[in-house]
């Protein structure tokens, strides 16, 4: 997984809208990327739904907040419109971008589930992985943006 201090990859995937959206997109902005197992499943519902409950708080302290799973876009959709998420959700079919990132999966069955905060230049400044501990990806990921100037 990517460690403090690494570059973060650059990924080009889909966004639930059907645009084509790439990291480099967010060129000069903070950034939270988040990588759930599955839409609509009780613990990743329960972790979009805490990003979508800080998510103010996080566009005020200047970041943009991405999640991204396996799920087709329609899936995205769906899922976005049904718990009024605002963030962007990316769908990485082929895991391509968890891949990248270095997002194993949980007992070789579920994807992984991690958090990174990504300053301006693109490095990431916080990595956080755990299936279990849902409150923490937020609480951690927003200490960490308010944190960076």
């Amino acid at each position: 997984m990517l460690s403090t201090g690494e570059k973060a990859p650059e990924i080009e995937l889909v966004a639930a809208n059907g645009k084509t959206v790439r990291l480099s997109d967010f060129s000069g902005k903070k950034l939270v990327v988040f990588f759930y197992p599955k839409d609509d499943s009780p613990g990743c519902t329960r972790e979009a739904c805490q990003f979508r409950d800080a998510y103010d708080d996080f566009t005020e302290a200047g970041a943009e907040v991405i999640g991204i799973s396996s799920d087709s876009t329609a899936s995205h959709e769906a899922f976005g419109k049904k718990h009024g998420l605002p963030m962007t959700l990316l769908s990485d079919p082929k895991g391509s971008a968890r891949k990248s990132f270095g997002v194993g999966s949980t007992l070789g069955i579920l994807p992984g589930r991690a958090t990174f905060v990504i300053d301006r230049e693109g490095v990431v400044r916080n990595a956080f992985s755990s299936q279990l501990r849902l409150g923490k990806h937020v609480e951690d990921a927003l200490a960490v943006v308010k944190s960076l100037s």
